[in-house]
């Protein structure tokens, strides 16, 4: 799918994002060896076992950037020209290994560049895990992302 050029975006429409996923141990162990977390609560299965959680977490910027990544075919693929911020972001609930994330998105702003040529818009990105056939939410943030106009190849 192509994502939305800046005038196809519409303020107060919610994207449900079709893509899904379900976080394997692999998943988080990987994550945390790319981005050097070697955070206990994330690998330490005994360290994690004593804590409140009683099992390890899921590093919660493998859950943001996996909600950013389940976003992208319905909004911003190959029509983006960059994303310009990550604001204001919250991790509400724990992830554990084997939870199915989902995602959706509501543009909250939008606002053409100063030349015109692009436009600015910010989405309210929400990501949920399914427990029992319901969402419960468990990180969301503000993305927002430089967009190609569909009138032109912003440049």
């Amino acid at each position: 799918m192509t994502g939305l050029y800046y005038e196809e975006f519409t303020v107060g429409e919610t994207i449900e994002h079709e893509r899904r996923r379900t976080i394997s141990e692999s998943d988080n162990q990987r994550f945390c060896d790319l981005s050097m977390n070697q955070q206990p609560l994330h690998l330490d299965a005994d360290f994690a076992g004593r804590t409140q959680f009683g099992e390890r977490l899921v590093n919660g910027l493998y859950t943001m950037a996996l909600a950013v990544g389940l976003s992208i075919p319905e909004t911003t693929d190959g029509t983006i020209v960059a994303n310009l911020s990550y604001d204001d972001v919250e991790h509400p609930n724990p992830v554990f290994h084997g939870d199915t994330i989902r995602a959706q998105s509501t543009v909250t702003e939008k606002r053409e560049t100063s030349d015109g040529e692009r436009g600015v818009v910010t989405m309210r990105v929400e990501a949920f895990k399914i427990v029992d056939g319901e969402d419960e939410l468990v990180c969301s943030f503000d993305r927002t992302a430089l967009s190609l106009k569909r009138d032109g190849d912003g440049g």
